[in-house]
């Protein structure tokens, strides 16, 4: 995100509020052709999409979604910080770790918010209004059954074409490390900050316009 901080908030809101955004309306991406088997207990999908104020706002609303943390992935311990990381130098990207429940929403399912709703696919290192390694576009699959589901899903959506530009997005390795305590449910503690309102809450917005019977009640 801007390193906007709440005191700060309205000096920039002007400009935010002004700025062009993306993910008003859900793009009509399908449902993976393939998609990792239900089981029992918990699983764990770390995505990476530009700033994760966003990204954990969507996926906190999606039933099945036990738990999202903010962090950073695919740098190493020592530099999973704000500070280090906004220096665009540590490999590493802004991303959240998403806990579910398998017998209610499926990997294959929250890719295809990933791509609908949460993030821009086409946007290469750089989300809105952030630019920069840090907000790239990133899949970090956590077994061989979310990788091999992640890259069919790509090489599916890039046949349908149906954002009219090729998709960026890379699958990754490299260990999550959550975010500083300020950076968790940021978008839910500070909704009137100006970036979660010109950037974020439109992601919101359209998650529960398109997938109604998604989102928790």
């Amino acid at each position: 995100m801007l390193a906007i901080g709440l005191g700060a908030a309205a000096v920039a809101g002007a400009a935010l509020m002004a700025a062009p955004g993306h993910a008003e309306k859900a793009v009509p991406v399908p449902a993976p052709a393939v998609d990792v088997p239900a089981a029992k207990g918990r699983a764990v999908a770390v995505l990476a999409g530009g700033c994760f104020w966003g990204m954990e706002a969507v996926f906190e609303q999606v039933k099945g979604v036990v738990d999202v943390t903010s962090g950073y992935a695919g740098g190493d311990a020592g530099t999973a910080n704000y500070g280090a990381v906004s220096t665009e130098r540590t490999r590493h990207a802004e991303a959240i770790r998403i806990v579910y429940d398998p017998s209610v929403v499926s990997y294959g399912r929250l890719l295809q918010l990933y791509f609908s709703v949460a993030h821009d696919p086409t946007q290469l290192n750089r989300q809105g209004p952030d630019s920069g390694p840090s907000y790239r576009s990133a899949i970090f699959p956590q077994s061989k059954q979310q990788a091999a589901v992640a890259q069919r899903y790509l090489a599916q959506l890039g046949k349908a074409n149906l954002y009219g530009k090729p998709i960026v997005t890379r699958i990754e390795s490299g260990k999550f490390y959550p975010a500083e305590a300020q950076h968790q449910d940021f978008a839910r503690r500070n909704p009137r900050h100006p970036y979660i309102v010109r950037w974020d809450a439109p992601k919101v917005a359209a998650l529960k316009a398109a997938y109604p019977r998604l989102v928790r009640g």
